[in-house]
């Protein structure tokens, strides 16, 4: 009887345990190491992973497995060992990571060389039915024009939906057929001359590419100073000898444009992994990665994770973006398990950024295990924008109330009049984020979260956590007083001010809340470039990475979003994305303007994003973080624990931070501290109550060890309350 060892993506008593199933004989010709399986698991069916064959300890009870969900795994020695190092890096169970690796399973009957395309079985004059369907008759336009697209580009292409393409399937009006992938495009345009810089970077990692050993390297360039090109020319050398690339960014937001960079010099060598794309359209992407048919990987977070056999370079845009850690177990870092990666395969490994994380620029410093390049000029001789800083209380001394300044409505004016575009940025959706009682100082707070609700321009309070929305009351539901009001803003607010100023002027907005539908962020892109909208207004997803050339102002409304949050990364994340934002500016031939309301104006991060200067940034803050002894200074590990019985929750953290300070004693390290336990930021979410623990130490080794241990000891759940664990997290 043949036996298999699976792994199961669910809490279990121990983050190593497997269990073992028989495998019935029909099964046995067909099952691989690391295929995925469904088995029974307590009383229900479940998903895990085959990761070896071998007779249990004990032969009582042993349940069969119940079928192969796939029999041709994307799971291979090297991403198994990339879960192995996960589940002990990350405290997390080997069948969270094996499951976070692989993905969703979609099944897919299609050839690995081919992909499907979209023909009109109609000509022009056959069209009159759809007089009352314009979109639809649009689309099939389009479809004639440009056979073959598939469902996304048509889409795109026609400025509909997805809804609309199917529909006309459905009609009988397009029809899907196979495609065969050409499995290589020549780039034939004529390549941007490099800067001295540009030279000298592409130069010393296209040789280490040879080395036949791992190695990293931070690109630290300002913006505009075409790190874009140098990824290119990079994966150009990965290609010659037959290696594959794979390039993270941090916002699919930034992936139409990388695409269609990518796509013109490699073509249909480019294969796109990101949160946008169906489970079908991931499966077939990953089918074309793992058969070396793309040799390119374009995707944000997850994409880290492709299975790509001859693995040559890993390229992380952006490299400061907190996008890049996953909230969800496992809680890894792609950063880090990139260069886990590049360990496995002797692969190079290569991090950009106008504004590195502080931990990163400290690994690049002298003797650190990073290179350190750098691009000090944009390319083109272009400057860097002028940046001025406002004063809000300055204008609110002078009678000014608004949300804009008098010297950011003059500059959007001229901008307007000029036929310039403009980006207005604000970390914050909706239209107020506030609503309170004058009379009692009643604060309308969603009933399953500890968290204010937030104004919307429907009439509509929303909880940005749980989902939860309601009306906007008319009454105090407290005191029943009429004098609710709402304070705050968001790019709701802003919108509807800038229509107000200027009523005639096309405006876009960009936020959570517009970039819901599937290719929505490509269109409002296209919309902006292209279009005749001269204001585009946004939250972070337009502070990073888009290259607009007619972009010429950008008005932060209020730099102070981030800056006062009880976190230790607040002035490193204000610096990052008030860089970053201002960076929009001046990328085409015109100088470009930058203007930042603030009502605390001499803060060392405002003031240094305002020379473009992360040096001194960088000298200010290490300061303080060494003082305080936070990262990377020293290793964090905070532990939730939630429950909806906040007796129960508060139990459950004390009782580990009593085994915690037990183990740390026992190991002898005075260096390690353990902080609480206390209430979380937000203390309740989804009517489960938060508490949390801080772990800290000088030796990363070390509080996992204790971490690991007492994990082992206590489980993961106590009296109903779920415990997470987050090995080096971003927040606190």
């Amino acid at each position: 009887m043949l036996y298999a060892e699976v792994v199961v993506p669910v809490p279990v008593r121990s983050i190593y345990q497997t269990f073992h199933y028989w495998v019935p004989e029909a099964l046995q010709s067909e099952l691989l190491k690391f295929s995925r399986v469904e088995v029974p698991f307590s009383g229900r069916l479940i998903q895990g992973f085959v990761i070896g064959f071998g007779e249990p300890p004990r032969l009582a009870k042993i349940k069969s497995i119940k079928g192969i969900v796939e029999k041709k795994p994307f799971l291979d020695e090297e991403l198994f060992k990339t879960a192995q190092w996960m589940s002990q890096r990350y405290l997390c169970g080997l069948g969270d990571a094996l499951h976070c690796i692989a993905g969703s399973s979609v099944p897919s009957r299609k050839d690995e060389k081919y992909s499907k395309g979209l023909f009109a079985t109609v000509n022009n004059s056959d069209q009159a039915g759809l007089v009352r369907a314009p979109k639809q008759k649009l689309a099939l336009e389009v479809a004639l024009a440009k056979p073959g697209l598939n469902k996304m580009e048509l889409a795109t292409a026609s400025s509909t939906s997805v809804a609309v393409i199917n529909a006309l399937i459905e009609k009988g009006l397009l029809k899907e057929k196979f495609l065969q992938i050409k499995e290589d495009i020549s780039f034939h345009g004529k390549l941007p001359q490099l800067t001295k810089e540009q030279s000298f970077a592409v130069g010393e990692i296209c040789q280490a590419l040879t080395a036949e050993k791992p190695s990293a390297w931070l690109l630290h360039g300002v913006t505009g100073s075409g790190k874009t090109e140098i990824y290119l020319r990079i994966i150009q050398d990965v290609l010659k000898i037959n290696r594959q690339a794979i390039v993270l960014v941090p916002e699919i937001a930034l992936t139409p444009q990388m695409v269609h960079r990518f796509k013109t010099r490699y073509g249909n060598q480019v294969a796109l992994l990101h949160s946008g794309l169906s489970q079908g359209e991931r499966y077939a992407e990953k089918v074309r990665i793992r058969s070396g048919t793309a040799k390119v990987v374009l995707g944000t977070r997850s994409a880290v994770f492709a299975p790509t056999p001859n693995l040559g370079v890993i390229i992380i845009d952006e490299e400061h973006e907190s996008s890049y850690k996953q909230d969800e177990n496992p809680k890894y870092h792609a950063r880090e398990v990139a260069l886990q990666r590049a360990a496995q395969y002797k692969s190079v490994v290569v991090l950009g950024s106008a504004t590195p994380a502080l931990e990163s620029f400290c690994r690049a410093r002298q003797g650190g295990p990073y290179k350190l390049l750098r691009l000090t000029q944009r390319v083109d001789h272009r400057e860097l924008p002028q940046v001025h800083i406002v004063d809000l209380r300055e204008e609110l001394a002078r009678g000014n109330t608004g949300i804009f300044s008098n010297t950011l409505k003059k500059a959007l004016s001229k901008r307007i009049e000029k036929k310039e575009k403009s980006i207005l940025f604000l970390n914050r959706r909706g239209y107020a984020t506030v609503v309170v009682c004058r009379q009692c100082g009643q604060v309308i707070k969603c009933p399953r979260c500890d968290i204010s609700l937030t104004l919307h321009t429907n009439g509509l309070l929303r909880c940005h956590y749980c989902g939860y929305g309601t009306g906007a009351p008319k009454k105090c539901p407290q005191c029943a007083s009429t004098a609710i009001r709402s304070f705050g803003l968001g790019t709701q607010r802003v919108e509807e001010e800038v229509k107000q100023l200027f009523p005639d002027v096309p405006v876009l907005r960009m936020d959570a809340d517009t970039t819901t539908r599937k290719g929505s962020h490509q269109k409002l892109l296209d919309q902006f470039i292209q279009g005749n909208a001269s204001v585009l207004i946004g939250t972070q997803m337009i502070a990073k990475g888009l290259d607009i050339p007619a972009v010429t102002l950008v008005g932060v409304v209020n730099a102070d979003t981030t800056l006062h949050m009880p976190d230790f990364r607040a002035a490193e994340r204000t610096f990052q994305l008030l860089t970053q934002v201002a960076g929009r500016a001046g990328r085409g031939e015109t100088e470009g303007e930058v203007i930042i309301q603030t009502y605390d104006p001499e803060h060392f991060s405002i003031l240094n994003a305002q020379q473009h200067d992360y040096i001194n940034f960088y000298q200010k803050e290490m300061t303080t973080r060494k003082v305080l002894r936070y990262p990377p200074f020293s290793y964090i590990i905070r532990i939730l624990f939630s429950g909806l019985n906040e007796g129960d929750v508060i139990s459950a953290a004390q009782s580990w931070q009593e085994r915690l300070t037990v183990i740390a004693k026992k190991v002898g390290n005075v260096d390690i501290e353990v902080l609480g336990p206390a209430p979380a930021g937000i203390p309740r979410i989804k009517d489960r109550y938060r508490w949390q623990l801080i772990l800290r130490g000088s030796v990363s080794r070390d509080i996992r060890k204790i971490a690991a241990l007492v994990l082992e000891q206590a489980g993961i759940r106590f009296k109903q309350v779920s415990v997470s664990i987050d090995v080096d997290p971003l927040t606190l």
